[in-house]
């Protein structure tokens, strides 16, 4: 379409665009694709929009894949921007949104990023898909690698939520349980890769699943009637979305949708698994490896992002911030979002309201502010979170 090239995210490296990568060559950081905007533009445009479908493919011009018969696709993307009127008000706030990711196929964010990163997969003749997921990323890997007739294989933590398991295994992938962390997965695959043929596509390992996630801020834009918010709230494992949605922001500029004012961006991360909050507090560009991380937000227990210099970067131009959220805080903030909203949120979406709440009391965020808090996937994949 109009992808120029590939750049590292760290050291600037250009990349061929049309040929399969993981890390930079030179540096071994995350590739992030880059675009010809002028000419995306001339048919990308606010008026065009209004007659496209709606899912994330409406952005078509800014992601990777070249022939649309390659796109693999579930309807993903375009869900909604719930205005959280009755929540809101409880805390004394006139503009509070939920962005609901759980009403992506596979019921999670993760079915964005996906989409783009197996479609892709396909287009560049991929015939074998590995990943270590805490849980959703597998099974939208599982379900976008079934539409796409290509060999799936999931490498979970023993303890991921039994739904996330069965997911897997009714789509047709290859399940792999182990005992440990995400960490653990990974050094799984990165081991064995070669020797089975497998692509890798692990959060920021491969450069099209920060594409379909990017997606995110365009839509959020285009729903506030193109006036980013003041406030976005994010919950933050590897940190894809956050990361994707920042670029996004830089794209839309450059083709001079928005303006240059960015919303403050923060970080929400469970206390038990905190490696950007302890880095961005400490005045760190790079997070050290977190030690024994635990919480029942599965999404949320990644001790070591790749991605993490991306995020630290993102929150510090933004003039945002990092909070950390206990399990007792987040579990009860399931419910509480719940009962006001009508939304099942995951404990990693809920882990967003006790952060506010911090933020109102500390004056970061002011009542009048209009804040966007993100729900990353359904409470229904949790229940052991809630027994």
């Amino acid at each position: 379409m109009n992808v120029t090239h590939l750049e590292c995210a760290a050291c600037g490296s250009r990349h061929e665009a049309r040929r399969l990568h993981n890390l930079c060559r030179e540096c071994g950081k995350p590739l992030l694709v880059r675009y010809d905007l002028g000419r995306a533009a001339r048919s990308l445009t606010k008026e065009s929009l209004k007659e496209r479908a709606a899912d994330l493919w409406r952005y078509r011009e800014v992601l990777p894949v070249e022939e649309a018969a390659n796109v693999v696709s579930l309807g993903e993307g375009w869900t909604p921007l719930v205005r959280a009127s009755r929540l809101g008000a409880r805390l004394g706030m006139t503009a509070l949104y939920v962005k609901d990711e759980s009403q992506n196929p596979t019921q999670s964010f993760k079915a964005r990023g996906m989409t783009t990163a197996v479609s892709m997969a396909k287009e560049l003749g991929v015939k074998k898909l590995a990943v270590p997921s805490a849980g959703n990323a597998a099974g939208a890997l599982a379900a976008y690698a079934a539409r796409a007739g290509m060999e799936a294989h999931i490498f979970m933590p023993k303890d991921t939520p039994r739904a996330n398991i069965i997911e897997c295994e009714q789509t047709g992938a290859h399940v792999t349980l182990i005992d440990g962390l995400i960490t653990d997965c990974g050094a799984e695959v990165a081991r064995r890769k070669e020797a089975e043929g497998w692509f890798d596509v692990s959060t920021l390992k491969e450069p099209y699943r920060v594409e379909g996630k990017k997606t995110l801020g365009y839509e959020v834009a285009e729903q506030l009637d193109w006036e980013l918010p003041d406030v976005i709230i994010y919950p933050t494992g590897g940190g894809t979305g956050l990361i994707g949605m920042w670029k996004a922001f830089d794209e839309m500029e450059q083709m001079s949708w928005i303006d240059s004012k960015r919303p403050r961006m923060v970080t929400v991360q469970a206390a038990g698994c905190a490696p950007i909050v302890r880095a961005f507090e400490g005045n760190q560009r790079f997070a050290e490896e977190f030690p024994n991380a635990a919480t029942t937000a599965s999404g949320l227990r990644v001790p070591k992002a790749i991605g993490d210099f991306l995020i630290l970067d993102a929150l510090r131009a933004s003039h945002g911030t990092a909070v950390s959220v206990t399990d007792e805080e987040l579990i009860a903030a399931t419910r509480e979002i719940g009962a006001a909203e009508g939304i099942f949120v995951a404990p990693e979406g809920a882990a967003c309201l006790p952060a506010l709440k911090k933020l109102l009391a500390s004056g970061e965020v002011n009542a009048d502010e209009r804040v966007v808090i993100f729900n990353t996937g359904a409470g229904v994949k949790y229940l052991e979170s809630f027994s």
